[in-house]
């Protein structure tokens, strides 16, 4: 199961590409902008991941009972 930290960092870095992404846009900064789109996106699949995590230990538990 992902712990609560990582899923805090994982929502963290999404959050923190999405502001790269609208600095780099409102300073017509294309480099920064490429970054933030990525953070984001490394934000979300690492979210994507936990929620995979969780449900796999959900599942466990499920058919363990």
């Amino acid at each position: 199961m992902a712990k609560f930290m990582d899923k805090l960092r994982h929502k963290a870095q999404e959050a923190k590409g999405e502001t790269k992404r609208v600095a780099g846009r409102a300073s017509n900064d294309p480099d920064t902008e490429r970054e933030g789109i990525a953070d984001k996106a490394a934000g979300q699949a690492k979210q994507a991941k936990d929620r995979l995590s969780d449900a796999a230990e959900k599942g466990k538990r499920t058919f363990r009972e």
